[in-house]
């Protein structure tokens, strides 16, 4: 009990103190991010933007999908540009023809090195120079600076309407024709643009570096790797070498777990099912059919990589445009894999006390119904918003936000809270009462509520910014949801229900339990919650976020290197008793989110973590060589393993389809591990080390995208999508072959 008493104190404390320096540092962001000038300004005093429409401009972009098509300070999607970069780069050569136009009348190309040198110090000394007065609050640029606006403004409006010259160049960038349909709401663009754009290159007062970071890297202007980045990348390497040593250590000196006879038959045979468990089987039917569909428009997403105005020819970038199937297919994974676990959660609650609480079944029903409104309705604003079919004010409530995984409207977020308590709510009444009685998995069930809890609660971090909020506060706010909640609680509430289930089957102590969910929450706690900040590396932040967000997300990544322990666990388990072969593939499942949270969440996580590597890679196919093994490898193959465990409960004399599993076990891993290898890591090794010898401009530009030993890579997806589909059909086919054919579980033999 000591021992117990000390991981709770220890808990507290590393929750406390975290999310202090966490709000401290986003309390920071809120006075240092990159100001939005009153008025943009010429020498002569003459209004070029205002205020209004940056702000304007922001919700445009959002509205044509934002994140969704190309990326700003790196966060986005990855056929477009990012356009930051992009435009700083055209503006850079842009002044750069104008002053060798002045003085040795050619372009910048075509002098020689020397008065190449002397052009770029020029330009370097007047680029980077704050010219923002924060009493005015104007922002003037020179002449050159203007000229660079009206050429660069002239191009993005060609680009994004209907100008035939782009025609194959929208194409590369998968950008349907009119994505903006008027001049007015294109110049407000155009003026988003150029702020972001300002930020990156533009001084902060009182230092030599940009309000990014100098990213993107532009030799041009300036922009290179900064003392503080490299020095804060040796500490994160350094912080996590010690630390795996360390935790190599005491997993050693922990010794085999003790001895624990292992039941002679399946404890959930005796366990009795009520109404509201029953329900639960068509949250999984949504998870089976959430699945197909998502991976029908991650192929067509992918598709759009190679082939950007339609599908073999079919031109359905007139209705259905990458940014809505980008958006979809980000947003269902979410959608299901949440459905999947909260399920998992409806199902447990009453199970523990045997009986569900007044009014258990209609909340069931209810929240089931509320949840098929969310995903519809916020699947259809974001389709209206996309094809502008929305002014501002309505794309914000209904449309498309244009924030990676949180894009939709804000009345479908507020809906989606709502939910979320209700869901709390239907977690707690039937635990209270055992709450009250105590015994030994007291504690475990405190834990569990506390992550449900957090689940809850730590959503509503997506309603904190606004429709015109500074984009460096609504990504801090953004990495809040994406990191704390997605990867962050959900994480924890997943080792809370597996230490559960393991209880429940005989096959873990609860007291053993407790201390090992207590000790691997504070271990992921102690760097997950910090470790939020190194998505805000060149995010608009100070120096501070860098030097938190690099040494403490390496800490995020200890746990992961002594993953093979628990997977070697979950092995024995298996094999330990006859009854557990019912339970072979739930705890397959459980090994394979354990090697892809090794390789996935900790190899390619880890290999984007530092500064030094991330300000190269940021944007880059790196990123969804992370984003798409650990998602899916981790939290989609726990949810499916979460959804075996329950069914397995639920349909305890039934003889399961074990071919149906196999095959979709060993297609979705192979299949994922062939999209990573295949393809998306060495396109992201090949833009790296472009962005590396030429800038980010060129890793991301059309030219480099568009290489033919480029497009055979992307090619290259085709094998290991095609087999991971398989694997999703399978287990879909399973989850229904199995409820539709029994639908009625039978009751445990008294």
């Amino acid at each position: 009990m000591k021992k117990e008493k000390k991981l709770w104190w220890t808990f507290i404390l590393v929750v406390l103190l975290s999310f202090t320096v966490l709000l401290y540092y986003g309390y920071e962001i809120y006075q240092v991010s990159p100001p939005i000038p009153e008025q943009v300004v010429d020498e002569a005093g003459e209004v070029i933007f205002t205020a209004e429409d940056i702000k304007d401009g922001q919700n445009i972009w959002q509205s044509i999908g934002g994140q969704e098509v190309g990326s700003i300070w790196g966060h986005g999607a990855y056929v477009a540009p990012d356009w930051t970069a992009d435009w700083l780069h055209r503006e850079a050569l842009h002044i750069l023809d104008r002053y060798a136009q002045k003085e040795y009348a050619a372009n910048y190309e075509e002098v020689n090195d020397e008065k190449q040198a002397l052009l770029v110090t020029r330009l370097k000394n007047y680029i980077r120079k704050n010219t923002y007065n924060p009493i005015t609050k104007k922002l003037t640029i020179d002449a050159d600076r203007v000229d660079a606006l009206k050429a660069l403004s002239n191009y993005y409006k060609g680009l994004f309407t209907d100008d035939p010259t782009f025609d194959q160049l929208r194409k590369d960038y998968a950008i349907p024709v009119n994505s903006i349909k008027d001049e007015a709401r294109m110049r407000k663009m155009n003026a988003f643009f150029f702020w972001a754009t300002w930020a990156t290159v533009t001084e902060r007062p009182g230092a030599n570096v940009s309000y990014t970071h100098n990213w993107p890297n532009e030799k041009l202007v300036g922009n290179d790797v900064t003392m503080d980045l490299l020095a804060w990348s040796g500490v994160s390497i350094i912080l996590l070498i010690f630390c795996v040593g360390a935790l190599v250590l005491w997993q050693v000196k922990q010794g085999e777990d003790d001895e624990l006879t292992y039941p002679s038959e399946d404890p959930l045979l005796r366990q009795g099912i009520t109404p509201s468990m029953r329900l639960v089987k068509k949250y999984f039917w949504i998870v089976s059919l959430l699945m197909i569909v998502q991976v029908g428009l991650g192929i067509v997403t992918a598709h759009y990589g190679v082939e950007g105005d339609g599908l073999y020819g079919i031109p359905i970038d007139q209705f259905l445009p990458y940014a809505v199937t980008r958006t979809w297919h980000t947003q269902l994974a979410i959608f299901w894999i949440a459905t999947a676990w909260l399920a998992t959660g409806l199902y447990i609650a009453p199970a523990v006390s045997g009986k569900d609480p007044k009014f258990q079944v209609f909340g069931v029903n209810f929240l089931f119904i509320a949840l098929l409104i969310i995903v519809a309705g916020s699947m259809v604003g974001q389709w209206f918003g996309v094809m502008q079919k929305l002014n501002l004010v309505e794309n914000f409530w209904f449309g498309h936000q244009g924030y990676e995984y949180v894009d939709l409207g804000r009345f479908w977020q507020l809906f989606l809270f709502v939910g979320l308590f209700v869901w709390l709510a239907l977690m707690v009444r039937p635990l209270l009462p055992i709450l009250k009685k105590g015994g030994e998995e007291r504690n475990l069930i405190i834990m569990f509520l506390i992550s449900c809890s957090a689940i809850a609660l730590f959503y509503g971090a997506g309603l904190m910014w606004g429709r015109q909020t500074n984009l460096a506060i609504a990504e801090y706010w953004r990495w809040w949801v994406v990191h704390l909640w997605v990867e962050g609680f959900f994480e924890v509430f997943a080792t809370v229900v597996m230490a559960f289930l393991f209880v429940r089957l005989g096959l873990l102590k609860p007291k053993s339990a407790t201390a090992s969910v207590l000790f691997s929450t504070i271990i992921f706690l102690a760097g997950g919650i910090l470790g939020t900040f190194h998505h805000l590396y060149f995010s608009g932040t100070p120096t501070a976020v860098m030097a938190l967000g690099a040494t403490f997300s390496a800490l995020e990544v200890v746990p992961l290197t002594i993953i093979g322990f628990e997977a070697y666990h979950n092995y024995k388990v298996s094999k330990a008793t006859k009854w557990l072969e019912d339970y072979k593939w739930p705890i397959y499942f459980l090994i394979s989110v354990a090697f892809w949270n090794f390789l996935g969440a900790g190899v390619f996580g880890f290999i984007i973590n530092p500064p030094i590597a991330l300000y190269y890679v940021q944007g880059l196919n790196t990123t969804p060589l992370h984003g798409h093994t650990a998602l899916f490898g981790v939290y989609g193959m726990l949810g499916i393993g979460l959804m075996l465990f329950v069914l397995r409960s639920l349909y305890r004399n039934v003889k399961w389809n074990d071919k149906l599993l196999r095959i979709g076990f060993w297609s979705l891993n192979i299949g994922l591990l062939g999209m990573a290898l295949l393809s998306l890591l060495p396109v992201g090794i090949w833009q790296a080390i472009e962005s590396i010898s030429k800038g980010m401009w060129y890793a991301r530009s059309a030219e480099l995208m568009q290489e033919p030993g480029m497009v055979f890579l992307k090619w290259m997806r085709t094998p290991g999508d095609v087999v991971f589909a398989i694997g999703i059909f399978a287990c879909a086919w399973f989850v229904f072959d199995l409820t539709l054919k029994n639908k009625t579980p039978k009751e445990p033999k008294q």
